[in-house]
């Protein structure tokens, strides 16, 4: 469980949220790792509502794309300017300095534990 951070909670789309206000949201390193090197992200902008479970942003890779969905309802606050600019920072720090946005959290949707994340992980290994 060493790929999964035991103080956020994640979505199914490995997405996680932090319990601070307003809210961190990122990506895990499970999902960085299978996307290989960040060339792009796109994230919302501040004043943006976002929706749990709705497409907010997009993240590329050399490999793929792959969209990003809110875990919570609310009203953006701050995307992270930083990883926009070096998307990078995205495989180096995915729980660190390489957040992607923070939300007003209004409603959270479908979170699962840390516990429960990586135990869906290792039923898809």
């Amino acid at each position: 469980m060493d790929k999964v951070n035991k103080d956020y909670r994640y979505s199914a789309e490995h997405e996680w949220v932090d319990s601070s206000t307003p809210a961190k949201v990122g990506l895990s390193q499970i999902a960085v790792d299978a996307l290989g090197d960040v060339v792009y992200v796109d994230l919302p902008e501040a004043g943006t509502t976002v929706t749990a479970g709705e497409v907010c942003g997009e993240v590329e890779s050399t490999k793929s794309v792959s969209e990003i969905y809110s875990p919570v309802t609310g009203t953006v606050v701050e995307a992270n300017d930083a990883v926009v600019d070096d998307p990078a920072m995205l495989n180096s720090d995915p729980y660190g300095q390489a957040w992607l946005f923070t939300v007003e959290v209004e409603s959270e949707g479908e979170l699962l534990t840390p516990e429960e994340y990586a135990a869906a992980q290792d039923d898809e290994d």
